[in-house]
């Protein structure tokens, strides 16, 4: 496996991988018509934009095997006052799961805020009937600070969850613990 700082020619890629989980993950959660017919469209202008003139505190890393596109991370240091560091998003392909990259991927951003916002803590925004991804951050010990309506691009107000962690390194801890227990289960 390979980790790559995205380019703007990678945002086609981004885009199609962050759709398709969108559409197994999301089922039921966000409008079906809006996830069939509409979310490939809508995340390639996303990415598109992200790539083209990336802000200074964007970071988007991807993990690659032979070329191929198996997850990506996008983070926006020091994004919220209150909050801090954001985890935009956190993809891992279907055929890559349960093999360790979510966590490499943290891991990877993890250490890029302690690089670069160590003072930030680090939160991110989970659908709350996204039961996967929940049992994931709290596997890594994060905090729930919030419970919210988030405005989705179908028009549906979808309930989500705030995880936070208090700083770079407790979640470049948590992750390296996971990694090991990975390593050794498997």
């Amino acid at each position: 496996m390979d980790l790559k700082i995205a380019e703007y020619s990678d945002y086609e890629r981004i885009a199609t991988l962050h759709a398709q989980s969108w559409r197994r993950f999301y089922h039921g959660i966000l409008g079906e018509d809006y996830l069939q017919n509409d979310v490939l469209d809508e995340r390639m202008a996303i990415w598109q934009a992200r790539l083209i003139n990336p802000p200074f505190n964007q970071h988007v890393v991807l993990l690659e095997e032979g070329g191929l596109l198996c997850g990506f991370i996008c983070v926006f240091g020091n994004h919220d006052f209150e909050k801090g560091t954001m985890i935009d998003s956190l993809h891992v392909d279907e055929s890559y799961r349960h093999r360790g990259l979510g966590l490499t991927l943290l891991n990877e951003t993890a250490k890029w805020c302690e690089q670069y916002f160590s003072e930030s803590s680090i939160y991110l925004e989970v659908m709350r009937d996204n039961q996967q991804a929940i049992d994931f951050y709290d596997s890594l010990d994060g905090f729930k600070i919030d419970e919210r309506l988030w405005n989705a691009p179908c028009g549906h107000k979808v309930p989500e969850q705030v995880y936070s962690w208090k700083t770079p390194s407790q979640l470049n801890e948590n992750t390296i613990k996971l990694i090991k227990d990975c390593i050794v289960t498997e």
